[in-house]
C-alpha cells in the first residue's frame, strides 16, 4: 500500500510568516527614511514642513499671536493633511482588506503621490520659483503622501511606531539606552526597545542628509529620491499578499 507524502506546500504558511514579520520589522525603518527625506527637501525648497504636522501649527499659532506674513502653505497643510488621512480611511474600508494585503494599495498610492510631487517639481522648476501655484500644489501632494504613510502603518501594521516623530522615538532610545547601562532597568526589554527606536531614528537622520544633500546637487530632481525609496518600500510587501 502506498502511503501519501505530505502536501508539497505544506510549509507555505511558514514562511509566509517570516516574509510577514521581515516586512514588518523592515517598513517602518525604510518609511522613517522617506519621511526624513521628504520632510528636509519640504522644508528647504518650499518652506513647508510636509511630514511634520507640529511644526506648522506651531507657525500658525505664533503668526495669529504675534502676527506677521502668514504662510498660506503653512496653513493648508493642516487641514491638507486631515483630508488626506480621511481619504485613505475611505480607501481602507473600500478595500476590506488588512495587514499587507491592504499595506500595498496604501504604499501604491504614496509612491503615485510622491511621483507626482516629483513631476510638478521638475516640470515647474519649483525651486527656482518656490512662491508660485505649482509649489503649492507640490506641497500639498507631498502632505498627502506623508499622510497616506502615517494611515498606512496605523491600518496596515498595527503597533508600528511612528516613522516621523522622532522626538518620542529619542526619548524612548535615551531611556532604554540608560536602562542597559543601568544595574536596575526600569524599562522592560531595554535593549530590544533601543535596537527598535535606533532603527528608525537612524535611517530618518540619514534621509535628511541624503535629501540635503540631494536638492544641493540635483535641485528639483532631488524629490526623486523619496520616489525611489518609497518604490523599495512597495517592493517589501510580501508576494502572495494581495487578497
Amino acid at each position: 500500500m502506498e502511503t501519501s507524502s505530505p502536501a508539497p506546500h505544506s510549509s507555505y504558511p511558514s514562511n509566509n510568516g517570516r516574509d510577514m514579520a521581515r516586512f514588518e520589522r523592515r517598513l517602518p525603518a525604510l518609511l522613517s527614511a522617506v519621511a526624513g527625506t521628504v520632510d528636509v527637501i519640504g522644508f528647504l525648497s518650499l518652506k513647508l514642513f510636509t511630514a511634520h504636522v507640529t511644526g506648522n501649527l506651531v507657525v500658525i499659532a505664533a503668526l495669529l499671536v504675534r502676527g506677521g506674513p502668514p504662510n498660506v502653505n503653512q496653513i493648508l497643510a493642516v487641514p491638507v493633511f486631515i483630508l488626506a488621512v480621511g481619504c485613505v480611511w475611505l480607501i481602507a474600508e473600500a478595500l476590506n482588506r488588512r495587514g499587507a494585503a491592504l499595506a500595498r494599495p496604501l504604499l501604491l498610492v504614496q509612491f503615485l503621490l510622491l511621483t507626482c510631487v516629483l513631476i510638478v517639481s521638475v516640470a515647474f522648476h519649483s525651486t527656482a520659483h518656490p512662491n508660485g501655484l505649482p509649489p503649492s500644489i507640490a506641497g500639498m501632494i507631498a502632505v498627502s503622501a506623508m499622510a497616506c504613510q502615517f494611515s498606512l502603518l496605523r491600518l496596515a501594521v498595527p503597533g508600528a511606531p511612528s516613522t516621523a516623530v522622532m522626538t518620542g522615538n529619542l526619548t524612548k532610545t535615551v531611556l532604554s539606552l540608560l536602562d542597559t547601562l543601568s544595574q536596575r532597568p526600569v524599562v522592560e526589554d531595554a535593549r530590544e526597545q533601543l535596537k527598535k527606536t535606533l532603527q528608525l531614528i537612524v535611517p530618518f537622520f540619514i534621509g535628511c542628509l541624503a535629501g540635503a544633500a540631494a536638492l544641493s546637487w540635483l535641485r528639483d530632481w532631488a524629490w526623486s529620491l523619496p520616489v525611489v525609496l518609497a518604490g523599495m518600500a512597495l517592493i517589501l510587501v510580501p508576494v502572495g499578499q494581495n487578497d
